[in-house]
């Protein structure tokens, strides 16, 4: 027989054992430590076994739990320790044959059952260590939400953010202590949560999505004035056209080299959660700039690094796509033909000479080279003519 693992990730709900089935309550009895929250230590009065507190922040934990090896221990997460929980965490750090899971309804089910929504066309987020920025993308007058909350008194707090995002009509459902004798369910609209006393916690709240507040379209080539920039930024069209090229993937890693307002890094986030993206910018204000565009756009997880390439590229992880919006050089080129060889790369070129590279390099490594050319209509006198932009030319290959 398999030797037992000595450690079950055990999800616990608010009705504390009477909700546990068979084999939740024999990995507790047989449980020589539970370690979890001070809350769901409370509910489990009455066990046998040495109990630990979980320290804040959760990190510090980990290493006293896995100085336990070797005993059977029992770690308490909140319903399923998979779905926004401590379960992959504390994954991370095990062997496969160390740990066993012991999931329990997650609060976004419960929230989904006790509403009657379809959980599988209900966005669910969890906020409770996140910025409220991560629901920028969802905000679309009819979408339903469900999202975790660090306590009750975060629920006036994204209240406020949905007013100031101009979503203030919105429902909220805040589901206090779901699953356990203290439930409550309120149901009020955004712009009246201010004037209500706190919730309790555990919270989490369904939201009922409305409002006249700017819609987040799905499509890449956002509008430009979704993004803060000095000038320096990659125009809708061409940004459209250009994600197209990158072709973003499940996982992968894009570079965006002469980020100006990092919005070609940010569209990439966007286009899947899988994805990453470090941007490379050699003037400091427009770093700053993107970084507080891609907090404010739900896209925190944008690295962004301030230095000049290729010299800024020696220490970064390696990429899966490189885009070159600025600071095009044969110097860059031989870099990255040399470093990450084999690496889809996309770029853009205004000037004569960035042209003339990109020739070059689409003779050298293949790929296409496209030139684009976009006018505007714009008043012409009394009448009206084409404005036209400077041409783009465009090289997609790899290096």
């Amino acid at each position: 027989m398999a030797e037992r693992p000595w450690l079950t990730i055990l999800g616990l709900g608010e009705d504390g054992p009477d909700g546990l089935a068979t084999a939740s309550l024999a990995a507790l009895e047989a449980a020589e430590i539970v370690m979890g929250p001070p809350r769901h230590l409370s509910i489990l009065s009455g066990f046998c076994g040495e109990t630990v507190e979980w320290p804040v922040p959760f990190s510090d934990g980990i290493e006293t739990l896995l100085s336990f090896r070797g005993r059977q221990v029992v770690a308490l997460a909140s319903g399923d320790p998979f779905w926004f929980g401590a379960g992959s965490v504390l994954a991370r750090h095990l062997a496969p044959e160390e740990w066993t899971a012991l999931p329990g309804p997650s609060c976004f089910s419960l929230a989904a059952n006790r509403l009657g929504w379809p959980l599988e066309s209900t966005h669910c987020l969890g906020l409770h260590a996140a910025p409220f920025a991560r629901l920028r993308p969802h905000l679309n007058d009819g979408q339903r939400l469900i999202v975790t909350l660090r306590d009750g008194a975060a629920t006036s707090a994204l209240a406020a953010y949905l007013i100031d995002a101009g979503f203030g009509d919105s429902t909220l459902h805040v589901l206090q202590a779901l699953g356990g004798p203290r439930e409550e369910v309120k149901t009020i609209l955004a712009d009246e949560v201010l004037s209500m006393s706190e919730f309790s916690h555990p919270v989490c709240v369904a939201i009922d999505v409305h409002g006249n507040g700017a819609a987040f379209q799905k499509s890449s080539g956002r509008e430009d004035s979704w993004f803060d920039h000095d000038g320096q930024i990659t125009k809708r069209p061409i940004r459209a056209l250009t994600l197209a090229a990158l072709t973003p993937r499940y996982g992968e890693h894009l570079w965006d080299i002469g980020g100006g307002s990092g919005s070609i890094a940010i569209e990439w986030l966007l286009s899947d959660p899988s994805v990453q993206a470090t941007c490379i910018e050699t003037v400091p204000e427009r770093a700053a700039r993107i970084m507080q565009n891609a907090a404010r756009l739900g896209q925190d997880r944008l690295r962004v690094v301030t230095g000049r390439a290729p010299d800024a590229l020696h220490c970064l992880d390696k990429p899966d796509v490189v885009f070159v919006g600025g600071g095009l050089s044969a110097e860059l080129l031989t870099y990255l033909s040399k470093h990450v060889p084999g690496t889809r790369i996309v770029a853009n070129a205004v000037t004569l000479e960035a042209e003339a590279l990109l020739s070059d390099a689409q003779q050298r490594y293949g790929g296409e080279l496209m030139r684009i050319e976009i006018a505007n209509a714009a008043p012409l006198g009394a009448k009206r003519g084409w404005r036209a932009a400077y041409p783009i030319v465009q090289w997609s290959g790899t290096i």
